[in-house]
């Protein structure tokens, strides 16, 4: 897919109405930079995540993810937590990479997570 994006820009860049001493570069740049991506994301490895239920931290390839949350949008799952160091980390799972299977098990995991009802701020 990066590399169709790759060639969808450079096709893009030369549909445009940019001089030719600037179109042909960005043309070469927007073709080897999809290449780039796509071999640099087909050599990434694939992550082992676990999230126990309740208090327990969760861990990504056996290190700890602190405050982790995931967003759904549709059929795409947005993961963000801390690492050890206190960093930001993001993983996307897209349909190509997180089967169907795999996005319910990721629902049911966070849904064991969280409890059902917030507590009430005021006596009943």
């Amino acid at each position: 897919m990066l590399r169709v994006l790759g060639l969808l820009a450079a096709i893009a860049v030369t549909a445009s109405e940019l001089p030719w001493m600037v179109a042909v570069p960005a043309t070469c740049i927007a073709l080897f930079y999809g290449e780039w991506l796509a071999r640099r994301e087909s050599r990434r490895g694939v992550a082992e995540i676990v999230i126990p239920t309740h208090e327990a931290v969760p861990t990504i390839d056996g290190s700890p993810m602190e405050d982790l949350q995931v967003q759904w949008r549709g059929p795409l799952a947005f993961l963000r937590w801390r690492d050890e160091q206190g960093r930001r980390r993001y993983l996307q799972g897209w349909p190509d990479n997180l089967a169907p299977g795999e996005r319910r098990e990721l629902r049911l995991a966070m849904a064991a997570r969280t409890p059902a009802h917030s507590p009430r701020s005021v006596a009943p």
